[in-house]
């Protein structure tokens, strides 16, 4: 098999609140299906996410504050969790902050080379935000 895309979908309680959450991340609505709606997408360059109300897959928010480190769980979340690469982590976490969106682990330079943060959908889907640090 040569897989030639791939679209996340993910479980989420409200259609319009996760659009809203989305563009503050910069995302843009791209899909709307449904009377009333109840399945979209958004994207951002290439990528989409697909966002189904009440189905396909779970969702959940644990009680974690973090999501790494000595304080941090990763298995507290009920959702799905996704990589993103960007060409700058602290830019967009900046964004975030300014959105007053949930971020649960900050930016940080991990032993295998990217600089990764974690931004946590209301309905516990975790983002790893990521850059690759140069290697000199």
């Amino acid at each position: 098999m040569t897989a030639l895309g791939l679209t996340p979908i993910l479980n989420v309680s409200n259609l319009a609140d996760s659009f809203a959450w989305f563009a503050k991340l910069g995302w843009e609505k791209s899909l709307e299906w449904g009377d009333p709606p109840n399945f979209g997408g958004v994207s951002s360059g290439e990528c989409q996410i697909f966002l189904c109300v009440n189905a396909q897959g779970g969702r959940g928010r644990g009680d974690n504050a973090r999501t790494f480190g000595p304080d941090g769980d990763e298995s507290a979340d009920r959702g799905v969790w996704m990589s993103l690469w960007v060409a700058n982590v602290d830019a967009l976490h900046q964004r975030c902050l300014k959105h007053g969106l949930d971020i649960t682990w900050p930016p940080t330079n991990m032993p295998w080379g990217v600089r990764e943060m974690h931004v946590r959908h209301p309905d516990g889907h975790v983002l790893r935000i990521s850059q690759t640090l140069s290697r000199h």
